[in-house]
Parts: C-alpha cells; structure tokens; sequence
C-alpha cells in the first residue's frame, strides 16, 4: 500500500501558541516513512512548509502518488507537541483541501489527548495516541481495533503508541530537502543552516506544566551510532548547526558518549534541557563539543515555587545561579525560563534576571502556564481527566485569567477564541 506523510504549511496567526513559528524538520514523519518502508509499502513525504506550498501544489503531488492513507499531524514536529497550537484550524483545512480516495490520519497532541473531538474538528478518518512511527504501518494489513492508540469512528484506544527507540535505524534523508532547511533553532545571529535530530524520548521527571504524559512520556535513548551517523549525514549535505528537539536532553547515560562524538565533528548544536544534570565537568564536555544554544527551565527562582511546580529540582536557587553563569563562560547563548507562579516575588525575580544578565544570561520574564489537555496542570486545574470539549475549557480559562499583558512576546497579542479559529476558512 501507498502512505503519503504531509506537513502542512503552518499559520499561527491569532493563536496563543508559544512555540517558533520557522519550518522544522518533520521528524515525527521521517521516522513514519522509514517504519511504513521497512514494513514492505511506498511512502512519501510532502514538507510543504519548509518547501514553502500550499494546498494546490500538494494535492497535485498526493494525485500523482495515488495514496491509500494522508498522514497529517495536529502540531508542528515532535519539538512542539507538548506545548502545540491548541486550534486544529490548519490539519481541518488542509484534510479538506486534499481530497481523493486516501483515507486521512491525524496524529499528535489532539489526537492524543481528545482523538473524537480530533475526528470530528478535522473530518479525518483515523486518529493515533501517543508515538505513531511504528503503528501506522500496521493499517495496511491489521484489523483496527487491534492496532495500538488506533481511534476511527467511535472507537477509543485504551492504549498509546510507544516507539522502541533501539528500532530507529538512522534516516538517511535522501528525499528530504535539507538544503531548503535554513532555520537554526534558537539561535539568534550568525549564519548558517541547521536541522533537527532527536536523540531521546520522553522524561523521567512529571512537572506540573509539561504535556507530555500521553505521548513521549517514558524517557528512552536511541542508539548512539545511529545519531552520530545523522549528524554526518547533515554534516556533508552542508548542516552546520543541530538542535535536539529532546524533551530533556542530558538525562541519559549515553549522553556523555553522544556528546563526545559531536565533538569530534564539525558541527554546532543546541537544545533544551534542566540546569542540574550538568556540573562544570560536563560543561565543559559541552564547551568542546560546540554548544552554542541552551535552554534551560528553571521555572520559579524559589524552592517552594519549583516544588509546587513538581521540578524534583536537586539544586538551590544559588547552585542553579552559579551554574548558569558558569554554562556561559562556555556556551555562547544560555537561556533561563520563568513560569508565572505566585510563590515568586516579582522584586525579587527583577533582581534575579538583572544579575544574571550582568553575566550575560539571558532570563524570560514569567510567563502564565497553559493547561494543556493531558497535562498535570489541566487535571489539577479541572479536577477530572480530558474530555472532548477540553481544548476549548483550557483556552477559555487561559485566556480569561491571564491578561494580554501577560502573554509570551511571541505570541499573539489578542489571540482569538478556540470556536472562532477552528471555524476560519
């Protein structure tokens, strides 16, 4: 059989999503193309925001290929799943946009946490929870029902997808248009060309705010090899940048291997990550290896405040100062995150950001937490598990409680009601 894999040419315009808008590289559909091939089936990929075309141009490529299944996600890669648009507004339109005989697959943070309300919003035929690459292949010749996070008509999965990373072979990207990927993910001057690659899933810890419990929950590590034969593949078609779009990166006890062998290569990289897995040593280690972008969540600069948010944090707030100021001596752009909490003194938090950014730490302002559907956060705010109208009860009270004041500087200013965004044309 046929899969056609298609990531669309993304619009955030009116939405509160705080993700980066740049075209990244789909890889939550890369590996869906080397899994539906290696099961024995054609498979092609449409990246039609990195290429830059619309609905027309698509179709006319899906014609040609004749699928028997689109493949469409409800959030712009992995990277962005658990921080996603919470509008289907752009898979609604381009399911509508791309008809023909193929039956349509979503896959993604909706799917996962409400699949009906999915089905219903975007007209697709089919919807998987959880990690989709091993699992879509599986329609071709399995009943349904009997396929793992597989949701159509008003059939639920119980269960969620979860990839065996071992299983990952490395993607050989040879017909993907790495050339046209120019975006350098948070990276804020020079030039260049960056990718994305993943070398981790999921995280051991469950912070409050974070929505990933019902896709990549469970932290797993791919094959180090496999990465470091990426990172050359890149390398040679004129990469010189990589972010690791890893929910947690630094967890694993491979890492300090990975890291050693990026060293040993002529390519920068960047990623997000928690201040106390790294100690001067491995700063160091990340020094050599060229880090030039880290990202970190610090959350709340008290004690209280990171346990209320569930961090688990091993560090004082004075270890996670001196740490970051640290990780700057070797690493030319460090990040410190703030979440909005009520533990946090805002004088105390000014006074804060203004000494790390003498250091040359760049700090957020505090920013509100969304309740994600499947988050902690939404089943301590709403008292009660996700149900299909949970999309819309987060964004109501998102948007109600915080004022625009308030509001990430990347996201829009007066974002649009859920209703009104799902129903634009």
């Amino acid at each position: 059989m046929r899969f056609s894999f298609v990531n669309p040419n993304w619009d955030f315009s009116g939405s509160t999503y705080f993700g980066c808008r740049d075209p990244h590289v789909p890889l939550e559909l890369m590996f869906s193309v080397q899994q539906t091939r290696a099961a024995g089936h054609e498979a092609q990929l449409i990246d039609a925001q990195t290429e830059n075309i619309d609905i027309a141009a698509t179709r006319s490529r899906l014609d040609s290929f004749d699928p028997d299944f689109v493949v469409i996600p409800t959030a712009p890669s992995y990277l962005f799943w658990r921080c996603p648009p919470p509008e289907v507004r752009i898979p609604k339109r381009w399911i509508a946009g791309l008809p023909g005989r193929a039956k349509k697959v979503i896959i993604g943070p909706h799917a996962s946490a409400t699949p009906l309300a999915a089905l219903r919003k975007t007209g697709a035929d089919i919807a998987f929870r959880g990690e989709p690459d091993a699992n879509i292949p599986k329609l071709a010749d399995t009943p349904w029902e009997r396929i793992e996070g597989c949701c159509f008509g008003n059939d639920v999965s119980p269960s969620l997808g979860v990839t065996d990373m071992k299983t990952l072979a490395p993607l050989d990207f040879a017909d993907y248009p790495v050339e046209r990927h120019w975006h350098r993910h948070h990276v804020f001057n020079g030039e260049g060309r960056g990718a994305e690659l993943e070398f981790a899933r999921g995280c051991p810890w469950a912070c409050t705010f974070c929505n990933k419990t019902l896709f990549r929950n469970k932290f797993r590590e791919r094959d180090v090899d496999a990465v470091l034969a990426e990172v050359d593949t890149l390398v040679a078609r004129g990469v010189d940048y990589i972010y690791f779009i890893d929910e947690i990166f630094g967890v694993g006890k491979n890492v300090r291997r990975l890291l050693e062998g990026i060293a040993e290569r002529n390519v920068q990289i960047g990623f997000q990550t928690r201040i106390d897995l790294w100690t001067e040593e491995t700063l160091d280690l990340l020094g050599r290896a060229r880090c030039i972008s880290f990202e970190c969540g610090i959350e709340s600069i008290t004690d209280e405040g990171r346990d209320d948010l569930n961090k688990n944090c091993r560090i004082s707030t004075e270890r996670i100062t001196d740490l970051l100021i640290y990780a700057r001596t070797r690493i030319a752009w460090v990040q410190a995150n703030l979440i909005l909490t009520d533990k946090d003194d805002k004088a105390e938090i000014r006074n804060w950001q203004d000494h790390l950014k003498a250091h040359g730490v760049w700090v957020s302002e505090p920013v509100p937490m969304y309740p994600f559907p499947g988050s902690p956060l939404y089943v301590q705010t709403f008292g009660a598990q996700p149900d299909d109208d949970a999309w819309e009860r987060a964004h109501t009270y998102y948007t109600q409680h915080f004022a625009s004041g308030d509001f990430s500087d990347i996201q829009d200013a007066n974002p649009q009601q859920l209703e009104a965004l799902e129903c634009t044309s």
